[in-house]
């Protein structure tokens, strides 16, 4: 464990009203939603370290090992225990790479199928080890990590067609599917969930809506991590200039099938810039008929899920989560 990843964890079981004094800050208070303490001070830290500027200048490359970086130091040293996991590769031309999480719980369990999120540019399975581990332990399920090809050396529809083989290998060796994604990955998932037949769609702060900003981008499109240079700059390189952001495959939204959907649990973060977009993706799915839940926790951000071992709110919030995937399979 690096210096900075052990002082992250050491600075997360402070108290809260510790937290606040390191942060130098006054309770960030937003649209009626108060962050968290331990929120508060890893955002402020993360600032007071420097923040990477993303613009042009910033590599692809970099950017991925930028977020390899962070993603390390928030998930904490402890790896959540699990029956086994195991590295695979899925599909064929092009192949896949994966990661298994068997549950250690007796019995068939559902298969969960979890698309990592990124922009469609960064991420990867380790980026994505640490959510896995908890909704495996604590929903009671099997999970398949699976690594997509991403933008921009793989342009779209690349990671889309990539998403759909990933769910036809599983379902062929699993009778029960759930699809579960975040971000950009959340976007994957509920493409799964509409042109297929899982038992259930977790999508946590899903990417849903290119065609508009909506209010929470406004409010929290700087200072809580998914800011908007970083947007612009994933855009940049997933949707390039001619693309239509209109297209369903990129904007789920605006599915003409979306009362196809499975059954969904959306998941947002109150001081996130997609926060919106999720809840009025849950608030069509629920028009159209569609079973849907929705949980908002309001003092948290986008990324929260991998940030559970510096922020305990982060860690409680996804253990919710998972017990809220495992009550709705249970009933599926």
């Amino acid at each position: 464990m690096t210096p900075k990843a052990l002082a992250a964890e050491r600075l997360a079981r402070l108290s809260p009203r510790v937290q606040r004094k390191l942060s130098r800050r006054p309770p960030i208070v937003i649209d009626g939603q108060r962050l968290e303490p331990d929120v508060q001070l890893m955002l402020a830290l993360r600032e007071r370290l420097g923040e990477p500027v993303w613009d042009e200048r910033l590599t692809v490359e970099r950017a991925r090992a930028l977020t390899r970086e962070e993603a390390f130091l928030a998930r904490g040293r402890r790896k959540v225990p699990v029956g086994a996991v195991e590295d695979l590769s899925i599909g064929s031309s092009p192949t896949l790479r994966a990661r298994s999480y068997a549950s250690s719980e007796p019995g068939e369990k559902p298969l969960l199928l979890y698309l990592h999120g990124g922009g469609f540019v960064v991420g990867d399975l380790d980026t994505r080890d640490a959510p896995c581990r908890v909704l495996c332990r604590h929903a009671g399920v099997d999970v398949l990590s699976v690594e997509y090809r991403k933008a921009p050396e793989h342009p779209f529809p690349a990671y889309v067609e990539d998403a759909r083989t990933a769910y036809r290998w599983v379902a062929e060796r699993h009778q029960r599917v759930a699809v579960a994604g975040d971000s950009a990955g959340g976007n994957l998932a509920a493409t799964l969930a509409i042109e297929f037949d899982p038992v259930l769609a977790l999508l946590i702060y899903p990417a849903v809506d290119a065609t508009q900003e909506r209010r929470s981008r406004q409010l929290f499109g700087k200072g809580f991590f998914l800011t908007d240079e970083l947007m612009t700059w994933y855009a940049g390189h997933f949707m390039p200039e001619g693309s239509d952001p209109a297209d369903p495959l990129r904007s789920p939204l605006l599915n003409p099938n979306l009362e196809d959907s499975a059954p969904a649990l959306v998941v947002t973060a109150g001081f996130d810039p997609l926060r919106d977009e999720g809840e009025a993706y849950a608030a069509k799915l629920q028009a159209l008929g569609v079973r849907v839940q929705v949980r908002r926790f309001p003092g948290l951000f986008h990324g929260f899920i991998n940030s559970i071992g510096a922020s305990p709110s982060s860690y409680a919030a996804l253990v919710e989560v998972a017990g809220m995937t495992r009550a709705l399979l249970g009933s599926a």
